[in-house]
């Protein structure tokens, strides 16, 4: 006599909670990355092409002739010339800015110079090998920077009178170099703050001196930080007016002080004024290029991660 078995009971879905609703929700209205790498990418380009706008106008503009670079639209599909580029070397006005250009060379190049090797020691007296109370020592090279060029230019101008000194390139390499010389300590201490006390310890045992610590170890760690502020002290002497202004003339009068005699206020004067403002930007374009692959890096404040 067989028995009935009662049939197994239908295994039914669960039923959908609402932690899983809200998975598949999300899931739904994520956004897809290479999207978002997309929109960022367009919208950096954007940004990029609207700052840069003015460079590359200005650099049109320079090469127009003063007629079309005065129409009110600017042309853009005007005729190219050198004319004004002519007009700032000088071949039809006369006056070279040869002398004014190898000026604010030799004074933006010499005084970095001199800031890095009054700065790097500096720096490493307030980081690596602490002074006591070096906070102050801080705060002291902060506080030469709070006080206005302007309030002691009068100053300035009576010594440099009184020791012979106006219109000297050398004293004005001075000047540029107690200008940049607490922006550089203050940068290369934060940078030398990052080398390891470890090489420092090793070179020491090997039986290096102090000089040989800063060239050959510290020097080449620090690279990209003492890049970064060359350059800075570099962009800071070149475009430096007021004391050049001031302290110099003919013999020693640099390349700001040549652009603003360049242009008078009477006739035409907007595609000059370009040809003048593109070639002294260039020195700081090619510094920049030059060291722009350490560049980035010291501006991150991180030589050695």
């Amino acid at each position: 006599m067989s028995t009935l078995t009662p049939a197994a009971p239908q295994s039914t879905p669960p039923r959908p909670t609402a932690l899983t609703t809200g998975n598949r929700k999300r899931g739904k209205t994520k956004m897809d990355p290479t999207r978002n790498n997309t929109a960022a990418g367009v919208a950096a380009w954007l940004l990029a092409l609207l700052f840069a706008s003015p460079v590359v106008w200005m650099i049109l503009t320079s090469f127009h002739s003063e007629t079309d670079a005065a129409t009110n639209p600017p042309s853009i599909a005007a005729s190219l010339t050198l004319d004004a580029y002519r007009e700032f070397f000088g071949e039809t006005s006369g006056v070279s800015p040869w002398p004014s250009l190898i000026n604010s060379a030799t004074a933006s190049i010499l005084s970095t110079v001199l800031v890095l090797v009054l700065a790097i020691p500096a720096a490493y007296a307030l980081s690596i090998r602490p002074v006591k109370k070096w906070t102050d020592v801080m705060f002291f090279f902060l506080s030469t920077k709070m006080m206005p060029v302007v309030a002691a230019i009068l100053p300035l101008y009576l010594f440099a009178r009184t020791v012979g000194a106006l219109d000297n390139i050398w004293f004005l390499i001075l000047m540029y170099t107690s200008m940049n010389l607490p922006i550089a300590v203050w940068m290369m201490r934060s940078f030398l703050a990052e080398v390891p006390e470890e090489m420092l310890e090793a070179a020491q045992i090997d039986g290096a001196n102090l000089l040989l610590i800063l060239r050959k170890v510290i020097a080449p760690v620090a690279m990209p930080g003492i890049a970064a502020t060359a350059l800075i002290c570099f962009i800071f002497s070149w475009n430096e007016l007021l004391l050049a202004r001031v302290l110099t003339g003919v013999v020693a009068g640099t390349a700001p002080v040549f652009l603003t005699g360049f242009v008078s206020g009477q006739g035409l004067f907007l595609a000059k004024v370009c040809a003048a403002a593109v070639v002294i930007s260039l020195p700081v374009l090619f510094a920049g290029f030059a060291a722009q692959d350490k560049l980035v890096p010291g501006l991150s404040l991180g030589a050695v991660k």
